[in-house]
């Protein structure tokens, strides 16, 4: 498969600050990447980088062939850039279906399909923001992200502080997008072995640098590596 997103030596932080000294990361249709690392090493960074957010010092970043490095952040929105950040900026004062259709753009992804990932959204498509409960909030963030119909979704800590059976809930909604829709996802977790399931490949950042990439299967039979870098045995990555 092609190389959907292409990160050459971005360089990248917030004011005078470098963050990211020279990251370089490339990502393929239908691949999903869980971002792991202790706190502050730079993930969320990265991901800011990714929507538009950071001050860029150098390099490149380039979408299906196009660069967008340039580009302000909604533009990188409508090339194809989705994201739920750690807040979830939903509307609170819209409706469900109301946060859903004020984004959503033509693509499969319809808000039909996004009820049938997500009944509960369903169930509640007539309740505000404010309504909703923290597992349903982070739905609706999901849900609004991919009525964009991205080619890429950037997830920041989507599992944070909520009930296991709602993480199962969202991680199979996530799981059957990025299977069946082709997109790539990059997705921030705490909990290493939460994620494993999902992704295809594992990134690990120490100090704004990658310091392991490999298939999530290999961390999976060999949890050492998590021990060295994330200090937990298998159990929970620490935000960042």
């Amino acid at each position: 498969m092609p190389d959907l997103l292409v990160i050459d030596g971005l360089r990248a932080g917030y004011g005078e600050a470098v963050v990211l000294p020279s990251m370089s990361l490339t990502l393929r249709e239908g691949e999903v990447l869980a971002l792991l690392g202790r706190n502050g090493t730079g993930k969320t960074t990265l991901i800011n980088s990714i929507v538009g957010l950071t001050r860029r010092f150098g390099g490149t970043l380039a979408l299906g062939g196009v660069d967008i490095t340039a580009m302000r952040p909604d533009q990188r929105a409508r090339a194809g850039i989705g994201w739920v950040p750690q807040e979830r900026n939903i509307f609170r004062s819209l409706t469900v279906e109301e946060n859903m259709t004020a984004v959503a753009r033509p693509g499969p992804l319809t808000v039909e399909k996004i009820y049938r990932m997500f009944p509960r959204l369903r169930e509640r498509r007539h309740h505000f923001g404010n309504q909703l409960s923290g597992g349903e909030q982070q739905m609706l963030a999901i849900g609004r992200a991919l009525t964009l119909n991205p080619r890429v979704l950037l997830l920041d800590e989507p599992t944070e502080g909520l009930a296991p059976i709602i993480v199962e809930e969202l991680l199979r909604a996530l799981g059957a997008i990025t299977r069946t829709g082709g997109i790539c996802a990059i997705i921030v977790e705490q909990n290493a072995q939460k994620i494993l399931g999902l992704a295809d490949r594992v990134v690990i950042l120490e100090r704004g640098a990658i310091v392991h990439d490999a298939a999530s299967l290999t961390l999976k039979v060999d949890p050492a590596v998590l021990e060295r870098y994330l200090g937990v045995s298998g159990a929970a990555a620490h935000q960042g």
